[in-house]
């Protein structure tokens, strides 16, 4: 179990970002603009979490480097600038995230976003200032393929049983077990308690309050 000067890594999208309404909505728009079939929601959370690359071989069995280039040019071009729906931070982030600092924790992020989106969440909700470390799609290969945690520990020098991994998904839960880290999951993004079950994680949250008084008391008993 991990102790007070624990590092704890989150995933982004569905986790801390209330995102998924707006991956949605954009991935959708870009299937019609390119004339493939739109998927549904379901569809398109179940593949939330995986880089682009690895999501549209999955969703449209688009396996050529150029073809999906095109449609993620159509993906970020609406989820930049054509998209309006909201992307907010959960309720409760800043403050999980100001507690956890104050109680001396190092915090990362390993995310499916690529580094422009990861930077330009940090800057629209001014957050950059509270991660000491963070790895993102095209900087490793896609979870749930352990590389992005074990690249975040070897920067922080933290071995895995000193860190925690929070995902929404279950390939954040799945790189936690590859990269030997306790994970922890979340159930307000995309999956559901007994999808996450399946994948042995020391805690599942019904939100961020709930996370935070669970870290609360895990941080007392190790303190």
């Amino acid at each position: 179990m991990t102790t007070a000067k624990s590092i704890i890594i989150f995933d982004w999208d569905g986790t801390l970002m209330d995102s998924v309404p707006r991956i949605v909505s954009c991935m959708q728009k870009m299937a019609l603009e390119a004339g493939l079939q739109v998927p549904a929601e379901s569809a398109i959370q179940n593949i939330i979490g995986l880089s682009l690359p690895v999501a549209l071989e999955l969703l449209f069995d688009c396996h050529e480097p150029d073809e999906q280039q095109k449609l993620i040019a159509i993906y970020r071009r609406y989820y930049v600038d054509e998209d309006a729906t909201p992307s907010p931070l959960f309720a409760g982030a800043l403050e999980l995230l100001d507690e956890l600092k104050s109680r001396g924790h190092v915090l990362a992020v390993a995310t499916g976003k690529a580094r422009e989106g990861l930077e330009r969440a940090w800057t629209e909700t001014n957050t950059r200032n509270y991660f000491s470390a963070s790895c993102c799609a095209y900087e490793a290969p896609s979870k749930p393929d352990p590389t992005m945690l074990q690249r975040i520990l070897v920067e922080t020098q933290y071995t895995p049983d000193a860190a925690f991994m929070i995902g929404d998904s279950r390939f954040d839960l799945r790189m936690a077990a590859a990269a030997g880290v306790p994970s922890i999951g979340i159930t307000h993004g995309v999956h559901d308690a007994d999808t996450l079950s399946a994948e042995s994680p020391v805690y599942i949250a019904d939100d961020l309050l709930n996370l935070s008084l669970w870290l609360q008391r895990v941080h007392a008993e190790t303190a």
